[in-house]
């Protein structure tokens, strides 16, 4: 039995076989990377891609873990996991702890409704009201799809740098998507935790505590 990710951009499939070998050398992991599902649900939505995302769920030999935020819903319902869930229950475990608020950043729009969804999930088990901030650094998507990556890492971080700056009270800020990860490391110096969701969701989904 073989864990399966399913990615909707190329590069995560060296990112998170290298996150594999870090965390757990020699586990099986097998990588469906299907680009087209993702164009798909976002010109005519994600009930068109249904069919097809079934298909790849049942197929797989083993459990199966949907690296796409947009996706992410979809992927659930059909009996998958979602990367962002282990990593928004964390964020939602520290603002509980701090009794703060939660910055969440996005790059694409259509993961903005599934990533609130998902973040309100994992506040309702705390049980308390935390106020969650959004910001939207849509503008800047394009130059992941133009695959430069390094200055989309570089002008995620330091838009956040920024906006973190007139939040009060913040506790954990959030990197909606895997696709955002990079820029992690370059706020390594804020003195708010950043989450991102690759190897929160890897070590989850391979049950690594």
């Amino acid at each position: 039995m073989a864990h399966t990710i399913l990615h909707t951009a190329a590069l995560h499939r060296d990112r998170f076989k290298a996150l594999r070998d870090a965390i757990a050398p020699g586990t099986p992991l097998t990588h469906k990377v299907r680009p087209d599902l993702l164009a798909t649900a976002l010109d005519q939505g994600p009930e068109a891609v249904r069919a097809d995302l079934a298909q790849l769920i049942a197929a797989a030999d083993g459990p199966v873990m949907c690296s796409c935020t947009t996706l992410g819903p979809l992927a659930e319902e059909l009996g998958a996991m979602r990367i962002d869930a282990p990593m928004m229950e964390r964020a939602a475990v520290l603002a509980a702890e701090k009794e703060g608020s939660i910055l969440l950043a996005y790059c694409l729009d259509s993961t903005l409704a599934p990533s609130v969804e998902l973040l309100d999930r994992a506040l309702a088990v705390q049980d308390r009201k935390t106020r969650v901030h959004t910001l939207s650094l849509a503008p800047f998507w394009a130059l992941f799809e133009a695959g430069q990556q390094e200055a989309f890492e570089v002008v995620i971080a330091t838009q956040l740098c920024e906006a973190v700056k007139s939040v009060d009270d913040l506790a954990v800020v959030v990197l909606a998507q895997a696709s955002m990860a990079g820029a992690a490391p370059r706020l390594a110096d804020l003195a708010t935790p950043v989450l991102a969701s690759p190897e929160i969701g890897l070590r989850a989904f391979l049950d690594l505590g």
